[in-house]
């Protein structure tokens, strides 16, 4: 059997995320994850919530290969093969059948610091097209905040990220919350997490 990729940072954050995803989500529904990497998380939250069908997404290639090694490994009926989905496409998925019926929860973790700025307002933008009415999008990684000191850990992930790539760093809260607000979502919860990261959800304004 080939070896399957991993993430050792997905390996730690894992179950620090799941028990905020069952705290914040009903018993079932069905998530659409958005840049699934690995597929380690799609195949660990698939089976440890079995009322939730969970649709894996990536816009690498290599990577949505990876991934369906790890959904074959896991053998699980309510996890699917993944999809290629770029955010920044008109079109979720730009190939292949469209979705059919809305998610109740759209998944993003560690995506927003290691793309384009422009992947934030088209994440948002989607989220509205593609979520149930009472559905919630769901985002994980670190963030910048006015009123909040930055660690120097994350001060430095940040310098690092800008040498790699003049538009990847990660991003200030409150400019992801203006992307949110003009796609009709807004934050309704803020989780602390390990490491200095924050898992978000976002649900459509009253």
């Amino acid at each position: 059997m080939p070896t399957l990729p991993h993430s050792p940072a997905a390996e730690r954050n894992k179950r620090p995320i799941l028990d905020v995803l069952r705290r914040v989500l009903p018993a079932q529904g069905s998530a659409l994850e958005i840049a699934s990497g690995t597929g380690q998380h799609a195949a660990w939250f698939a089976a440890a919530l079995p009322g939730w069908t969970w649709q894996p997404t990536d816009a690498d290639a290599n990577a949505v290969a990876g991934i369906a090694g790890w959904t074959s490994q896991a053998g699980l009926a309510n996890l699917r093969p993944p999809v290629r989905l770029d955010v920044l496409a008109p079109q979720w998925p730009a190939e292949g059948p469209a979705f059919g019926e809305p998610f109740d929860a759209i998944y993003c973790a560690n995506m927003l610091h290691i793309a384009p700025w422009a992947t934030c307002a088209a994440l948002m933008q989607g989220a509205a097209r593609h979520l149930a009415p009472a559905g919630v999008l769901i985002t994980y990684g670190p963030y910048l905040e006015d009123d909040v000191p930055t660690s120097q850990g994350n001060l430095s992930f940040d310098q690092s990220l800008r040498a790699r790539h003049p538009e990847w760093g990660i991003r200030r809260l409150e400019d992801v919350q203006r992307e949110a607000r003009r796609a009709g979502l807004a934050l309704r919860e803020r989780h602390a997490m390990p490491a200095n990261n924050l898992l978000l959800v976002f649900a459509r304004k009253a």
